[in-house]
């Protein structure tokens, strides 16, 4: 393909997205696919030949887009949005254009300090402490894959921070220690939390929550002491502000007074979703006490408008994520003849090559600027509230959670069997997508509030299929209406 060519047919795909998002409506959410369906219409081997583009441009749009679920449909209402904004978009094209790793700073000096400083940019926008912010401390932000890989590198930076300070001036293998290490975490923190023990190979206590699915601070502090009289080193605790299942705020304050007098022990908040909130000032009384964290984490993604992947991790100290993750062969340290002040983001994570994602977070910031970012925030805050009042007016259902951000989990008062027929039905129909959650042993039905341009009209249309069709599955009154 030469330039010419790049030219036409990339016009044409910007055409095809942008008249796919504008139309996104007219699709039904969900397709009408089974497993295996592509293999159908895509050989089992790569043609020896060239293909024209116009080609494959065909079967992009009719045989693969015919198995999308589409995301950012405003009836899409199950997971945390993967992001969709123009600027957004715009910011992965360049991205993918340059296709420049950053690294070192030398190989991308421009990404190296751009990633630095807009995320500067994004912690001060969710008023987070000095501590955190590189131009006045000695912590700062990284951009990592995901909020999975966040959580993943606050473990091993934590164990490395521990078992260094075990093993001391012993020449023991540091394997030795790893079975005494106790990881902690709420039972309602994202999945990924248990994940990355696995990865890290220690211990960990899953605590019980409350009645409002906040981590119980009382449980937790006992379950560490116990492990401190059995000889076991506590190195690491997770807290969630807004939990994946209700979007609960466990309560950062307790837990890090806590944890400050126990040196073993790496604080972590997990705010992939929550913590996004924290851009509206009236809503950071909900983080009350998050600068005693060690580090964060946060997914731009998942409120700001920009494109999947962009998840933010702040350290109060960067020495101990290059302690923990820092490799410098001699082809990756050399450097321009000025080094003062140089960031090699390899040291600051799991993988060396990285791509260019702070462009589209400046593209989007830029874009939107700190008041539309709001103002989208809290449009989607006052959607959920518009859809819960609209479930409580139904007796034939219950609202199960605290609705603070942009989650309503909810159910038929009934019984568990009823919501889940309830469910499959509403799936079945591929016209609107949510999932389940599971609160205090109940089977409940989580709505969440995502996309950009979803109004209020499409909270009554979701709520008018959903008692449809409660109607219809509910044959017999519930007994306890």
């Amino acid at each position: 393909m030469n330039a010419v060519e790049f030219k036409k047919h990339g016009k044409a795909l910007i055409d095809f997205l942008s008249d796919y998002i504008e139309n996104i409506e007219t699709r039904n959410v969900l397709p009408s696919v089974e497993p295996g369906f592509l293999s159908k219409f895509i050989k089992s081997e790569c043609s020896e030949k060239p293909e024209p583009f116009e080609d494959i441009i065909k079967d992009f749009k009719s045989n693969f887009m015919d198995g999308i679920t589409h995301e950012h449909h405003p009836h899409y209402n199950a997971y945390f949005s993967s992001g969709l904004s123009y600027p957004g978009t715009l910011g992965e094209l360049v991205c993918a254009g340059l296709s420049v790793a950053v690294f070192n700073w030398i190989n991308c000096p421009a990404g190296t300090e751009l990633e630095n400083i807009v995320l500067d940019w994004y912690a001060k926008a969710m008023g987070l402490s000095e501590d955190f912010i590189s131009t006045s401390s000695v912590g700062g932000g990284v951009l990592q894959n995901s909020a999975s890989e966040c959580i993943l590198i606050s473990m091993i930076v934590a164990r490395s921070k521990a078992i260094k300070e075990l093993k001391g001036t012993s020449d023991v293998h540091e394997s030795s220690f790893l079975q005494n290490l106790v990881a902690y975490g709420s039972k309602h923190a994202n999945c990924a939390l248990e994940k990355a023990a696995k990865v890290s190979l220690t211990k960990i206590r899953m605590i019980d929550v409350d009645d409002n699915g906040k981590i119980n601070v009382d449980l937790l502090k006992e379950a560490i002491v116990n492990d401190l009289k059995a000889g076991l080193t506590p190195y690491y605790v997770m807290a969630t502000l807004g939990t994946t299942g209700t979007t609960a705020f466990d309560n950062v304050f307790e837990i890090g007074r806590f944890c400050k007098n126990i040196p073993s022990i790496w604080f972590h908040i997990d705010g992939a979703y929550g913590l996004n909130a924290f851009i509206l000032p009236e809503l950071r009384k909900y983080g009350k006490g998050m600068e005693m964290a060690d580090s964060l984490n946060v997914n731009a993604c998942k409120m700001l408008l920009v494109n999947f992947d962009s998840s933010a991790m702040w350290v109060k100290n960067l020495k101990y994520l290059d302690n923990a993750l820092g490799i410098k062969p001699v082809y990756l340290t050399h450097q321009h003849q000025n080094t003062n002040g140089v960031i090699d983001y390899r040291n600051y994570g799991i993988s060396l090559g990285r791509r260019l994602r702070a462009l589209k977070l400046w593209f989007v910031f830029r874009s939107y600027g700190l008041t539309g970012l709001r103002s989208h925030v809290r449009n989607i805050f006052n959607l959920a509230k518009k859809f819960e009042a609209l479930v409580r007016k139904d007796n034939r259902f219950e609202v199960v959670n605290e609705v603070n951000l942009g989650l309503v989990n909810f159910r038929l008062r009934c019984s568990d069997v009823k919501t889940k027929e309830l469910l499959a039905e509403i799936t079945r129909s591929r016209k609107l997508f949510m999932v389940p959650s599971e609160i205090n042993g109940k089977f409940n039905i989580r709505y969440c509030v995502i996309a950009e341009r979803m109004e209020e009209r499409h909270i009554q249309e979701a709520w008018n299929l959903i008692q449809q069709t409660a109607t219809t599955i509910l044959y017999t009154p519930c007994s306890n209406i």
